[in-house]
This record gives structure tokens, C-alpha cells and sequence, in this order.
């Protein structure tokens, strides 16, 4: 009865394209309906990231709980679910290849699960812990399955739309909880956020497996299926079958060793922009500002709500995140990384002298409540569309495939282990340094992280992936007239 009435739901909204003769080049809304309900994961990993905000201060402070929890346990609490996400980097990883994409994101719903039951019944800071850290296990697998899920199933002509999804929905769901988390417990709140993990379940059991995935256990009659779901009945799916067969027999033929892929210059050049990128992403503070927006306008005194002060940065992320989807192909990588360091920079600056001020007389900063609120807002929204999606875009960008399995798990690795070290230490530094002085600690790193950019990160914007690995080895890359106005005409049609 339900599969009859999935076909039915189906067959309707394929209809709202129209349908052309057999070899069309295929429909769209059923391939955004698989990608939107893949990054349903993203949603939740958004409610994980976003928990610790509003949770801070009625757990610490007015102990919702029942139990004491001080600022040094909460802070283990916080950053626990990023040492999850790092463990997990690498098993997901197999799990994709052994089980499919499909069936390893919606195993990843199960710790997701645990993890809110977790925290929903805890008697203690220790259930608090572990539950985070399997939240950080389902969310960090669901930021490499679900953007892998949807590279594979999307058109090239959509791909980069459908790709922006996972980031976009990453922000819903830091908003969903500051929202929401304005108005219920902490106990409420995390119920909430509980359901969503099952509701993501239940909506992606109905979407296809991935084609390329059928293709690597040769099951081409299980991947014509899956092309026909995403593309539509009158699709001729043969052709590219053929392709992604071709490029299978050459990711097998280039297979190298995981010694033998760090002995090419272009890999080690890539893995130093990448780690660069990682490592300058989260030591400008994104984290700590994330998991302590509440605390940072409650200490502020800005004499608005800090609810409120969260919400507002939460809607501010969407759209700059939004935003960057649309540009990031226009404006180009470097110029955006560029841009966005700067500003972090002197957002991290602004939020430095209202501490210093307020430190050396709280009397010079009355009439400044406003600042920090602005200062947080332009760091969020500058990051959002610069320093938070663009470099994983580039691991996907910088690396071969032949040695892609091997190194962006690092990357990932690199980059939570990271995130956990900030989110853990910020109350360590903020008791040691001062308010004023971590954010001048994140304005340097900041500054560094744009000298970084500008004389090491090359544009990938318009290059293709061969020629990315050409520029890495040091070869210049001369495009002759041709490619540029295949380029050109390629834009003008997928633009159409």
C-alpha cells in the first residue's frame, strides 16, 4: 500500500516536467527530492552543532537537569560530539563501500537516536558525554555520506545546486534549535531534535541506492533502476552506465597505495592547502562562537535577550550560506576565502576592544550593547560565505581521484579533532586570557589565515580537474580559445 502510493506521489511530480522522446536528457525534481532527503542528515548534524547554545546557561547556571554541571564538564560536554565525528571519518568511509551510501546513512540515523536518548533521560554528566559523542558519530558521517550520496545521483547541470544543500541545511538546523530552543527546556528541546533522525529514516527509505555504487558491485541492472527512479522512465540510462563503467575501470587502473599517494608532489601540495584551509577555518573561532553565542551576549550585557541574539545570528548564517551557493562560482574560491578571513578578522577585533573596554571599565561600554551583536553577525555571515563551505569544496577540488579515499578522511579527521580542541579550550582560554584576549588570539589566526590564502591557494574556479592537478605540479596551464568557448557554452546551458 505505501510503496503503490510512493510510486503514484512519484509518477506525479515527474509529470511537472515535461516529458520528451526516449534519451531525454533526463528529469530533475525526483533527483532534488533524493538530494533533499539525503541532506536530512544535515539537518540533524545542524541540531548537534547547535544544541550547546541554548543548553549552556539553563544547564550550568540554573541546573535544568536536576544535577550540577560546571563550565569545565560542560565544555567536555560540548566538544565530545566533534572527538565522535573524528572517529568516524574513516569507518564511514568502508561502510559506503561495503553497504552502499544508502544503507550507511540510514544505519548513521541509529547513533543519532541513542545519542538524543541519551542526553533526553540523563541521570548524570557522564550520560550527557557519551550522548554527544554519538551524536558527533551519526552527524560527522552523515558531513562525508550524504555530499558523496549527492554528487553521485545529481546531473552535472544541477550538481553544484544539489551539492549546496548539505551546507544550507547544516545552518536550518543550528537555526531550528536556537529557535526553538527559546522557548522549551532542555530536555523538550532535545525530544525534538531527537525526532528528526527518525523522520529522516523514514523519508529516505524510499529513495534509490546510488547508480555509481551498483556500477563498483557490477549490479548494472540495479543501477539502471536507480537511474530510471532519478532521471525518469523515458531516460535512456545506457550511455551513462557506459560512463560510469569507463571511469570505474580507470579509478581501478590508477590505483595507487596509501605510502605510494603521498610520494607525488601534487598530493602533498594539495594536502598542505587543504589541512591549511581546515586548520584556519577552525581556529578562527567558528566553533566556540557557534556553541557559546548565548554566553558571549549574556556576558556582553547587550541588553537584549540572548535567545534572541541567537536567533537573529542563525538567520544570518542561512542566508550568507545561502548566498555563497549562488556566487561561489562566480566570484571564485581565493577572492571569497580572502574576503572572508578579513572581515573575520576585524569582527574578532571589534569583539576584542568591547571586551578590553568593558574589562578595564564596564561604565565605557553601556551604550556599546549593540556591538557585539554586530560584531558576531558579520563574523557568522562573512564566514558563512567564504571560510565554511569553500574549503570542502576544495578537498573535493585539489585531490586526484586515485587517492581521494585516502585523504579526505584526514582532512575530516584534521578538521573536527580541531573543532574539538577549540570548543574544549575556549573556556579554558576565556578564564586564562580573558574575553578580550581569545578573540585577539582568533583575530591573529584570522589574519594569518589570509596570508595563507593569498600565497598558497590557487583558483579552481572554471578549471577542471586535470588541469587543477597541472597547476599543483607546478605546470602552466595555457587554455587555448576553444576550451574557453566550450566553457562559455557550457555555462550558457546549464544557466538555460
Amino acid at each position: 500500500m505505501v510503496q503503490s502510493l510512493w510510486k503514484r506521489t512519484r509518477e506525479t511530480m515527474s509529470s511537472f516536467v515535461v516529458s520528451h522522446v526516449a534519451g531525454e536528457s533526463g528529469r530533475k525534481l525526483p533527483q532534488y527530492v533524493a538530494g533533499l532527503a539525503a541532506s536530512g542528515g544535515a539537518l540533524a548534524a545542524g541540531t548537534f552543532l547547535g544544541w550547546t547554545s541554548p543548553a549552556e546557561i539553563p544547564l550550568v547556571q540554573q541546573q535544568d537537569y536536576g544535577f550540577t554541571i560546571t563550565s569545565e564538564q560542560f565544555s567536555w560536554i560540548g566538544s565530545m560530539a566533534n572527538l565522535g565525528a573524528a572517529a568516524v571519518c574513516f569507518p564511514i568511509g568502508i561502510l559506503m563501500k561495503m553497504i552502499g551510501r544508502k544503507w550507511a546513512m540510514l544505519t548513521m540515523a541509529l547513533p543519532l537516536i541513542l545519542g538524543w536518548l541519551l542526553i533526553i533521560f540523563a541521570s548524570n554528566v557522564a550520560m550527557m558525554m557519551v550522548g554527544r559523542f554519538f551524536l558527533g558519530v551519526g552527524g560527522g558521517a552523515f558531513c562525508i555520506s550524504a555530499p558523496t550520496y549527492t554528487a553521485e545521483i545529481a546531473q552535472a547541470s544541477i550538481r553544484g545546486t544539489m551539492g549546496s544543500f548539505f551546507q544550507l541545511l547544516v545552518t536550518v538546523g543550528i537555526l531550528f534549535v536556537y529557535a526553538v530552543g527559546a522557548g522549551v527546556s532542555v530536555q523538550v528541546l532535545s525530544i525534538i531534535c531527537g525526532v528528526i533522525p527518525i523522520a529522516f529514516a523514514a523519508i529516505f527509505f524510499f529513495m534509490p541506492e546510488s547508480p555509481q555504487y551498483y556500477v563498483e558491485k557490477e549490479r548494472y541492472d540495479d543501477a539502471s533502476k536507480s537511474l530510471k527512479w532519478l532521471r525518469g522512465d523515458r531516460y535512456d540510462e545506457r550511455a551513462e552506465i557506459e560512463e560510469l563503467k569507463e571511469d570505474q575501470a580507470k579509478l581501478l587502473a590508477d590505483k595507487i597505495t596509501f605510502v605510494d599517494s603521498f610520494k607525488q608532489k601534487t598530493t602533498i601540495r594539495a594536502m598542505i592547502i587543504s589541512l591549511g584551509l581546515m586548520f584556519f577555518q577552525q581556529m578562527s573561532g567558528i566553533n566556540a562562537v557557534i556553541f557559546y553565542t548565548a554566553s558571549i551576549f549574556d556576558e556582553a550585557n547587550t541588553g537584549m535577550n540572548a535567545t534572541d541574539a541567537t536567533i537573529i545570528v542563525g538567520v544570518i548564517q542561512v542566508v550568507a550560506t545561502l548566498l555563497a551557493t549562488f556566487i561561489v562560482d562566480k566570484a571564485g574560491r581565493r577572492i571569497l576565502l580572502l574576503i572572508s578571513a578579513v572581515a573575520m578578522a576585524v569582527s574578532t577585533t571589534l569583539l576584542a576592544v568591547f571586551f578590553q573596554l568593558k574589562e578595564d571599565d564596564p561604565s565605557q561600554v553601556t551604550d556599546l550593547g549593540w556591538l557585539p551583536v554586530m560584531s558576531v553577525c558579520l563574523f557568522i555571515g562573512v564566514f558563512s560565505i567564504g571560510f565554511g563551505p569553500i574549503p570542502w569544496l576544495m578537498v573535493g577540488e585539489l585531490f586526484a581521484n586515485n587517492v581521494k579515499a585516502y585523504v579526505s578522511p584526514l582532512s575530516g579527521v584534521f578538521n573536527w579533532m580541531l573543532a574539538f580542541l577549540v570548543t574544549k579550550i575556549f573556556g579554558n582560554l576565556r578564564d586564562a586570557l580573558g574575553a578580550a584576549g581569545v578573540f585577539w588570539l582568533f583575530t591573529g589566526f584570522s589574519a594569518l589565515g589570509a596570508i595563507f590564502v593569498f600565497f598558497l591557494v590557487p583558483e579552481t574556479k572554471g578549471i577542471s580537474l586535470a588541469e587543477i592537478q597541472q597547476i599543483l605540479g607546478g605546470e602552466k596551464v595555457k587554455r587555448n580559445s576553444v576550451q574557453k568557448s566550450e566553457d562559455t557554452a557550457e555555462a550558457s546551458r546549464v544557466e538555460a
